[in-house]
């Protein structure tokens, strides 16, 4: 995490503030406005233009959305929830088609100090979609990672396919 960030998490100035992004990554979205295959949202009343991990700048469209990050716990599995409010049909049909289409939601989270907003703060936070809720005003999607109690173990499985001798096994 930044200095910068930590600052205002620890001291909160009034010249400062923390700016919340989300990016919803799918081969089917296709929204006006957007990059096909990605919906980038800024929470708040303006477009935001910031840069990426990668150096390169992106902007987020303005959009009103309340985000619940996951806790610190030694959980298998954490939560990201977040709505979007006053989505317009253009994004609900976005997401029916990426639910219709079976691929998964990729869902990054940014967070910006508003005095530097050449890079994340912190490590973007990449998750899965899990459970999508969607009406004709809001969507509400919970995303998650690290659910590491159903994680398999050995991570390679041992078949016929992998490991040839094995049909001759037994």
């Amino acid at each position: 995490m930044s200095k910068v960030l930590q600052t205002l998490y620890a001291s909160a100035p009034v010249n400062d503030l923390i700016h919340h992004t989300l990016e919803l990554i799918n081969p089917d979205f296709n929204v006006e406005g957007h990059i096909p295959g990605s919906v980038r949202l800024g929470q708040g009343f303006d477009d935001i233009t910031a840069g990426l991990e990668d150096a390169s700048i992106v902007t987020f469209k303005q959009s009103g959305f309340g985000v619940s990050l996951p806790q610190k716990s030694i959980k298998g599995r954490q939560d990201l929830s977040f709505t979007i409010d006053n989505v317009t049909g253009e994004v609900l049909k976005a997401i029916d088609a990426a639910i219709e289409g079976g691929e998964k939601i990729t869902v990054i989270y940014r967070a910006y100090a508003g005095s530097d907003l050449s890079a994340p703060g912190q490590p973007p936070i990449v998750m899965t979609a899990t459970a999508i809720k969607a009406d004709f005003s809001s969507v509400s999607i919970s995303a998650s990672f690290h659910d590491l109690v159903n994680k398999a173990w050995p991570f390679r499985r041992y078949t016929p396919t992998f490991a040839p001798g094995l049909k001759y096994y037994g």
